[in-house]
């Protein structure tokens, strides 16, 4: 699988974190989230025995207050980080899917989310994963956004 950002550091005791995250279109535009001074696709842990796609439509709607439709997966990488909110350095294979934004059901569950919109050239940009940024510009090669 294809690694994005820095490379495994040896002695680190990494844990596997696998995750769903996803490039969702409404109007030409992408939905992304503004969290901690970062900005990112929405998506997140995948929990014990919850399917890749229930754990999307759970952590989209937790972060962004959105509803999304017709999830396909795009791809899947892995990058290593250390995860803040957790305390520990992970391994993350994050699964990223495209969907479409159908419907705001009310403000994110989660404290300090903002849902932004961005353009396809503004996420490419400016979002703060790198793997994020690579998805982005995957999808314009592939003529889906």
């Amino acid at each position: 699988m294809r690694r994005i950002g820095e490379p495994w550091a040896p002695g680190r005791p990494y844990r596997d974190r696998r995750g769903a995250y996803v490039l969702a279109l409404r109007e030409g535009r992408l939905l992304a989230v503004w969290q901690e001074d970062e900005l990112q696709l929405p998506g997140g842990g995948i929990d014990p025995g919850e399917s890749p796609i229930r754990a999307l439509h759970r952590e989209v709607r937790e972060e962004t207050g959105w509803l999304i439709a017709d999830p396909r997966r795009l791809t899947a990488f892995q990058r290593y980080a250390w995860l803040w909110d957790y305390g520990y350095w992970a391994r993350k294979v994050q699964s990223v899917y495209m969907a479409r934004a159908v419907r705001r059901l009310g403000p994110p569950s989660e404290p300090g989310h903002v849902p932004v919109w961005l353009s396809p050239d503004e996420a490419a940009r400016a979002l703060h994963v790198e793997g994020d940024r690579e998805m982005v510009r995957l999808a314009r090669r592939q003529g889906l956004i």
